[in-house]
C-alpha cells in the first residue's frame, strides 16, 4: 500500500492552560480545502467543567487556537460530531450519566466564527438521539444518517434518519444483537459508509475483542443481525470512511480486549468494500500492557477528501493528534 504523508502535527500543544485533558475528537471538512475540528475537554472526562472546543485550519494547514463553543452549564458534555452541508452543524451529549444523556445541536453559518443557540435535537429524549460519536453522512437518496447507540444494562447500535436536513429524525430500531451469546456488554459507536450499490455499511466498537458489523439494504431504516470481523477491537472507539475511487480507510486500535491498551492507533485500507484490510499502519504508538492516558491514543475520527485521508485523534488526553495523508 503506497501513501505520502502530507501533514503530521499537533492541534494544539499539550499542557494549554484552559483545561487539563481533551478527548474525543472529530472533524468536517469545509469550502476551499479548509477543515474544521471539535473535542470535548475540561479537568477530566465527566467533570462538570467540561466543556466542547473547536479550532478551523485552514489551506496551509495552520489550526486556530481552541475557543470553547458549548457548555452544559455545570454538567459535563461528550462526543462532539461536526458536520458540513452548506451550514456547519455540532451536535454534542449533555448528561453526568450516559444513560441519560441529552443530545444537543448547534448550526454555524460562519464556519464555526459564531453559533446560533443551543437546541434539543429531539425534544424530550434521554439516552441520546443523533450522532454518539462518528460522523453523520449524506446518502444517495438525500438523506443525513447519523451512527447512534445507546449504554445501559446492555450496548446497543441504531441509526437516525433525517430527510429534512436535520430539523427531525427518526430512529431505526436496534441492530440485532445475540446478547446471550455475548462476554460483555455489547456494541457501541458506530461507524458508516455507503457503498457503490446503495448499502450502507457499518463497523461498531465492542465488548467482544473484535470490530463488529452490520449492513443496512434500505437506507439505514433497519438493520441485518451484527457479526464479528476478523478485525481486533479494545473496546473503544474507531471509525472508517470511503475514498473517492471506493476503497475504505479504517482507524482503530488493532487490539484485541475488553477495555484492553489504547495503543498502538493505526490506519488500514480495503479493496473489497470492508472485506478484508491491509496490514495496519502504525500512526502513534507507546508501549503498556493496559490503557493508561501515558499511552493512549483513541477514539479516531477519519473524512476523505478525492485521493486524501484526513485522520485526528486522542494523544495522551492531551492534545489532538492531526494527520493528512495522500493515497
Amino acid at each position: 500500500m503506497l501513501y505520502r504523508i502530507i501533514c503530521h502535527k499537533h492541534i494544539f500543544a499539550p499542557g494549554i492552560p484552559e483545561y487539563l485533558q481533551c478527548h474525543a475528537s472529530t472533524l468536517t471538512l469545509l469550502p476551499g480545502d479548509g477543515i474544521a475540528a471539535a473535542w470535548f475537554a475540561g479537568d477530566h472526562e465527566k467533570a462538570p467543567n467540561v466543556g466542547i472546543w473547536f479550532s478551523r485550519c485552514t489551506a496551509d494547514r495552520n489550526w486556530t487556537y481552541p475557543v470553547k463553543i458549548a457548555d452544559g452549564d455545570g454538567v459535563p458534555c461528550w462526543n462532539p460530531v461536526l458536520y458540513y452541508d452548506g451550514k456547519l452543524l455540532l451536535f454534542y451529549k449533555v448528561g453526568q450519566e450516559i444513560p441519560r444523556w441529552q443530545t444537543f445541536i448547534r448550526e454555524s453559518c460562519d464556519y464555526g466564527l459564531s453559533w446560533s443557540p443551543a437546541a434539543e435535537l429531539v425534544p424530550g429524549d434521554y439516552g441520546g438521539r443523533g450522532p454518539v460519536k462518528n460522523k453523520c453522512i449524506r446518502l444517495k437518496d438525500g438523506a443525513l444518517l447519523a451512527p447512534s447507540s445507546v449504554e445501559g444494562e446492555y450496548w446497543d447500535c441504531f441509526t437516525d434518519r433525517s430527510e429534512d436536513g436535520g430539523k427531525t429524525w427518526k430512529n431505526s430500531p436496534y441492530v440485532p444483537l445475540n446478547h446471550r451469546g455475548l462476554q460483555g456488554r455489547g456494541i457501541i459507536q458506530p461507524s458508516l459508509w455507503e457503498d457503490e450499490a446503495g448499502a450502507v455499511h457499518m463497523f461498531t466498537r465492542s465488548s467482544e475483542g473484535v470490530i463488529m458489523k452490520s449492513v443496512s439494504r434500505d437506507g439505514g431504516r433497519s438493520w441485518s443481525e451484527a457479526q464479528r470481523t476478523a478485525l481486533p477491537n479494545n473496546n473503544s472507539g474507531l471509525d472508517a470512511a470511503r475514498l473517492e475511487d471506493g476503497r475504505i480507510v479504517l482507524v482503530f486500535n488493532p487490539v484485541s480486549g475488553n477495555w484492553a491498551p489504547r495503543s498502538p492507533i493505526a490506519f488500514a485500507v480495503s479493496e473489497d468494500n470492508g472485506e478484508t484490510f491491509s496490514e495496519p499502519q502504525i500512526l502513534d504508538y507507546v508501549p503498556c500492557e493496559r490503557n493508561e492516558p501515558r499511552a493512549e491514543f483513541s477514539y479516531p475520527a477519519v473524512v476523505t477528501r478525492g485521493n486524501r485521508v484526513f485522520i485526528t485523534y486522542t494523544w495522551k488526553r492531551q492534545s489532538i493528534a492531526f494527520w493528512e495523508l495522500e493515497f
